[in-house]
């Protein structure tokens, strides 16, 4: 059972945040009022295979109590982006007043977002950004920093030879930003380094499958960077220990490895000196704030671009749309027991 008490201070920052706000999450007291800040709010998931998402789901419910929002059940997608709009559409039907959904894809979502629109339901999109179609926020960390952030700390590690790249859906702009930009800092800064992508849609099987393949015509690779630790951290482990490569960090024949998501079995994995880094995508903030825009929104509040009074900055995206950027620290050996982190909360 996750504590009552993450992320100290929570119960008393939303409560200061909700009455006056601080920085650009402020409101601006326009617009008109959705349903009074009252009435249901319905969470879709897009999948519960990941810890990651797991986690997120077990959030929901506390942070949701914090905050004074009522919730649905949560829906699982199941990794379907068909599926997912059949579930907006059904909760919609349930006369929800607001909307949290984390996009499978960034343009099918689209339909999921008209569908809201066209009944007044205002929506919050969490961890993937819409291509177009309204949200009231967009609430996700910059992707473009997990590419970099694992670009570099592998690239100074390794200097020169062949990485891996186990990359996410790019039907998604997440797959997309981690992807470009992971590319980008390599072919800028370690020339030497070649990159060999892995396009795995963010399904372990497909990690696997194609892990395997590269490593039999590689078996001098020096790096990887899983892009999702929630389903690639295992079938990747189970790859490189099939074959004899898994090496303790620090040894010569350690192949490194940077992740993204900051689940516990990755910093378990840190400690054990499989894996190197990982990026924690904050599951705990992802639900805190995707539940308080969306009971700001169904109170008619707006936002404006700038620093916030949570350590992030709302930003607007090319396409219009408002995103508050959150923080996703690099965790490593020196500091994975921080008891800061998400990751080292769960379960406790």
């Amino acid at each position: 059972m996750i504590r009552s008490k993450i992320m100290a201070g929570a119960a008393v920052a939303l409560s200061a945040a909700l009455l006056a706000g601080c920085g650009s999450t402020k409101d601006s007291g326009g617009g008109a009022k959705a349903a009074g800040g009252s009435g249901k709010v319905g969470v879709d998931l897009p999948l519960l295979t990941s810890p990651f998402w797991q986690s997120y789901n077990a959030y929901v419910p506390t942070m949701a109590k914090q905050l004074g929002v009522k919730t649905m059940p949560t829906v699982n997608s199941n990794s379907d982006p068909t599926q997912q709009i059949t579930d907006i559409n059904n909760l919609l039907n349930q006369d929800v007043k607001g909307l949290v959904v984390a996009p499978l894809d960034s343009a099918a979502i689209v339909a999921g977002l008209n569908q809201a629109g066209r009944k007044g339901v205002p929506v919050v999109a969490v961890d993937v950004a819409p291509d177009k179609g309204k949200v009231a926020m967009v609430v996700r960390a910059n992707n473009v920093a997990y590419g970099e952030k694992a670009c570099t700390y592998l690239g100074d590690k390794i200097k020169s030879g062949k990485v891996v790249q186990i990359q996410g859906d790019l039907a998604s702009v997440n797959g997309r930003d981690r992807s470009q930009a992971f590319n980008d800092c390599m072919k800028k800064k370690y020339p030497q380094v070649k990159v060999l992508e892995i396009p795995a849609e963010w399904k372990a099987e497909k990690a696997a499958s194609g892990l395997d393949t590269v490593l039999n015509g590689n078996p001098d690779v020096k790096g990887i960077y899983m892009q999702a630790g929630g389903v690639y951290l295992a079938p990747t482990l189970q790859a490189l220990r099939s074959k004899g490569m898994l090496h303790t960090a620090g040894g010569p024949k350690h192949i490194a490895i940077v992740s993204n998501d900051g689940i516990p079995q990755e910093f378990d994995a840190i400690r054990k000196g499989e894996i190197d880094a990982t990026v924690s995508q904050p599951a705990d903030a992802y639900a805190k704030w995707g539940l308080y825009y969306i009971k700001a929104a169904m109170e008619g509040k707006t936002f404006q671009p700038g620093k916030t009074d949570h350590d992030s900055e709302i930003v607007k995206l090319p396409n219009g749309l408002l995103e508050d950027q959150l923080p996703a620290p690099l965790v490593t050996k020196e500091n994975v027991d921080d008891k800061a982190l998400w990751g080292n909360t769960v379960g406790k």
